[in-house]
């Protein structure tokens, strides 16, 4: 797949290597215009394969089997914050008291969606409401979410970017700006293995963010704990709960807590949770009450029975969600190393689990997505990893292994390098 040219640092070729480089690197990227692919590498979806190990899930409910522990008819209104058997499961994942549970529909951004703009209309435990302040501004720890990102723009907040290290956000960025402005009305996060450069947040940093004392009374974190059991590797990472950590402070209503089945079952019929204190989950739940009667008991209960009521068996199917995107994973980092690391032209993370791997070439970015667009390859936009699209350096692009097969995903990724080079030769000529 390599050109040519000897393997060296790029910056270091002189002009006729440099030139010859580019020449071989266009003429491998003409013959992969002419296959016609349409590979898509857009979005953290699961595969087909992945779908597949939840079948089960949809017949694993009998005709007579509607009825929660407590006798209660699923198929009937009734019970808006979840059975208190799905608190019970579910609890596990965020380690929390089943009380500070509550159960939603299948998306847990509907949930943040839903709890930002319960913040704007009605404040938060009594506070202004949001909207009528002159200016509300959000944290965002860069590269980050982008639909994170798109909720607080939407509600037209003012987002300030926070660097990422590799322990997570720069603290002593977060506690300055918390401390001296009161119309910072919260902070981003997606603690294990961030979106999208796999970041595990360590346990000095949440402790910092559980002791956090902002000037804003009505702070919160929204605490996106979407890939808490999304593993990669054998023996993955422990880390410490914000919940205990804030509460062994007297700090617990700090937070908003988040998870969902989204990527464990099926995207579009999973169960999405929320955990947050008492005075916080009670506060919620009179909004709530207007908005809903309910949500799908019966997809709860399903959820419950396939399972078997045993948070160890969600443990036990995502391995082997991970035996399926693993060598996905190491498709994509054995070819950036194998392609690009003697060039000296970028960096990319090697995650621990989750569904991203991000990829930095400087001034590079829009350049290298709008070939690989060009050549059938379509990635997420340069830039969507910050707010307003809007990445300083150029330089951040997203790269998602999960959906394509192995070898659809061999074929990007060789669009993808074969493009990086392109750029960076490109850049360099000037």
């Amino acid at each position: 797949m390599g050109s040519d040219v000897v393997d060296m640092k790029l910056s270091e070729m002189n002009k006729e290597t440099l030139e010859q480089f580019l020449a071989d690197c266009k003429a491998q990227y003409l013959d992969f215009q002419a296959e016609n692919l349409k590979l898509d590498m857009s979005r953290g979806k699961p595969s087909p394969k992945q779908l597949d190990l939840s079948l089960d899930m949809i017949d694993c409910l009998k005709r007579d089997d509607y009825k929660a522990a407590n006798g209660l008819d699923c198929r009937n209104y009734g019970v808006l914050d979840g059975l208190p058997e799905a608190k019970e499961f579910f609890s596990n994942m965020l380690g929390v008291d089943p009380s500070n549970v509550m159960v939603f529909g299948n998306s847990s951004l509907n949930i943040m969606y839903w709890a930002m703009s319960v913040a704007m209309t009605n404040g938060v435990l009594g506070g202004e409401p949001w909207s009528k302040l002159p200016k509300v501004k959000f944290l965002c720890p860069v590269p980050g979410y982008d639909r994170h990102f798109a909720v607080s723009e939407y509600f037209g907040m003012e987002m300030v970017n926070i660097p990422m290290n590799e322990d997570g956000p720069d603290m002593d960025m977060i506690e300055k700006l918390v401390a001296e402005d009161d119309s910072i009305k919260g902070v981003w996060c997606v603690p294990m293995y961030s979106n999208p450069g796999g970041v595990v947040y360590s346990d000095e940093v949440i402790k910092r963010f559980a002791a956090l004392k902002p000037k804003a009374k009505d702070f919160r974190i929204f605490w996106d704990n979407a890939y808490c059991v999304h593993h990669l590797v054998d023996n993955p990472p422990v880390q410490a709960n914000l919940m205990e950590e804030a509460k062994k402070v007297g700090n617990e209503d700090i937070c908003y807590m988040f998870a969902s089945t989204s990527k464990i079952t099926f995207p579009g019929n999973g169960i999405a949770v929320m955990a947050a204190s008492d005075k916080n989950l009670a506060c919620l739940k009179k909004s709530l009450g207007f908005a809903t009667i309910g949500y799908d008991k019966i997809n709860q209960l399903r959820h419950l029975r396939f399972f078997d009521d045993n948070f160890e068996n969600l443990i036990k199917h995502m391995k082997k969600h991970k035996d399926l995107i693993a060598p996905k994973f190491a498709i994509v980092e054995n070819t950036l190393e194998s392609e690009l690391k003697e060039l000296g032209i970028a960096n990319w993370s090697n995650p621990q689990g989750g569904y991203f791997i991000s990829f930095n070439q400087a001034g590079c970015a829009k350049r290298i997505v709008s070939l690989c667009k060009e050549a059938g390859v379509v990635l997420t936009g340069a830039g969507a990893s910050f707010p307003y699209g809007k990445d300083p350096l150029d330089e951040n692009i997203r790269l998602s292994p999960t959906f394509p097969t192995e070898e659809e995903l061999q074929k990007a990724m060789n669009v993808f390098v074969c493009s990086a080079k392109i750029a960076a030769a490109e850049k360099l000529m000037g």
